[in-house]
């Protein structure tokens, strides 16, 4: 191998004309730039740079890269960060291969693969519904943008904007509940080690999108129960839609509960109707109390049970399907009470009027399955409240027949 040595007058012994220039010759030559750092032109016309050093006692050779592709400049520049490594007592070449590890990490810590991984570890405490809404608001609004990006680079900007453009579609909800997501996937990254710091830590939602006005549930109050009533027991539409109504009414449950109840969670005899695990919000069995009113319901549903439906509420369109979401405010709305009453309301009717006449709040919340907010409480109160509930559920469809009638009768507890 032939070398072209620097020359004692100036470190820098080549310049770019030469480098463009050099031709391959039967043997490597070598065009050195001073500082450990030369030109390596092989015979089949490759021309690479190299940085010459010495480390441990040992010659050692880290390359630089190729010409054109890095220019005479960028080998400089390149070689005097291998020469400040060298100065702190660093190897270049294990700076290198550090840095190479470090993209690696980086490529296969992706947010989108992050964020599935945080969606798995998630999954238990969900129900299938829960983790296919937050998977599929990730997928949708976060994923195109950034899902493909390394984790460890992105930045609080790349966040606000994300939701930010949310928001701006007119989904002021979705965009909050995407940023509190996120915040769970970058606190998940940081105590995996994929992070060193989370970027959502020093951001409030109220610092980054607008305040909103909470708008919620139209319920009927106690003073329109009455006339609601009656108007109830006279619908025309399906009987099967106005017994569910009524009995979304006498158990204050959610709508999606009464819509998918099946027969084998019904006990008549006990007066208990047990919903599954896997079809409550926070994933516990949950025990509903059945008065004498709501068990008669049932009943007349039973007479006319078709043996081979395991459903109390099929859709009459879809076989194997519950009654769709939209089948019980459909029927509020052709009573009249389109935008003032909602399925959902209900629960608030129910609550309403509960607390006001004096019953334990601990015994009301567990009947709407509202969990506990305060950590403490709920670690130390697992109680079902079950013969409570069982006096106040009586106690409510007992309410609900005083209204019905529109008398003043107030039905105090015993």
């Amino acid at each position: 191998m032939s070398e072209i040595p620097p020359s004692e007058s100036t470190p820098r012994c080549v310049n770019d004309v030469q480098v463009r220039k050099a031709a391959p010759s039967a043997k490597p030559v070598r065009m050195f730039d001073g500082g450990g750092l030369y030109l390596e032109v092989r015979p089949a016309g490759g021309k690479w740079w190299r940085f010459k050093y010495r480390f441990g006692g040992k010659e050692k050779l880290l390359a630089l890269g190729t010409y054109p592709d890095v220019s005479l400049k960028q080998a400089r520049d390149r070689r005097d960060t291998a020469r400040k490594h060298l100065s702190e007592g660093g190897d270049p070449s294990q700076a290198r291969k550090a840095e190479k590890a470090a993209t690696q990490v980086r490529a296969e810590h992706t947010l989108e693969l992050v964020a599935r991984d945080w969606l798995a570890h998630r999954a238990p405490a969900w129900t299938d519904k829960t983790q296919l809404t937050i998977s599929r608001s990730l997928e949708n609004d976060v994923f195109p943008e950034l899902g493909s990006r390394p984790i460890a680079e992105i930045t609080p900007t790349e966040i606000r904007k994300a939701v930010q453009r949310i928001e701006a579609r007119g989904a002021g909800e979705t965009a909050s509940r995407v940023f509190q997501r996120l915040q769970s996937v970058f606190r998940f990254a940081v105590a995996h080690e994929l992070v060193l710091t989370d970027p959502t830590y020093p951001m409030k939602p109220s610092e980054i999108l607008k305040p909103r006005k909470v708008t919620h549930r139209a319920a009927i109050t106690e003073r329109e129960a009455p006339e609601f009533l009656r108007k109830l027991d006279a619908y025309e539409g399906d009987p099967a839609t106005r017994c569910a109504l009524q009995l979304l009414m006498l158990t204050a449950v959610r709508p999606g509960k009464i819509r998918s109840a099946a027969w084998l969670e019904f006990d008549l005899e006990a007066g208990v109707w047990t919903i599954p695990a896997e079809r409550m919000k926070m994933g516990a069995e949950h025990l509903v109390p059945l008065s004498r009113q709501a068990c008669a319901i049932v009943k007349r549903l039973q007479a006319k049970r078709d043996a081979s439906e395991p459903l109390v509420f099929p859709s009459p369109f879809y076989p194997g399907k519950p009654l769709s979401d939209g089948t019980l405010n459909s029927a509020l709305a052709r009573m009249g009470y389109k935008g003032h009453a909602t399925a959902h309301g209900f629960r608030s009717l129910f609550s309403t009027c509960a607390n006001e006449a004096g019953w334990n709040r601990d015994v009301i919340e567990k009947q709407l399955s509202h969990e506990e907010r305060n950590a403490v409480r709920k670690a130390y109160n697992r109680a079902e409240y079950l013969e409570e509930r069982n006096k106040l559920m009586q106690w409510w469809a007992n309410r609900v027949d005083q209204l019905r009638k529109g008398t003043e009768v107030i039905l105090l507890r015993a």
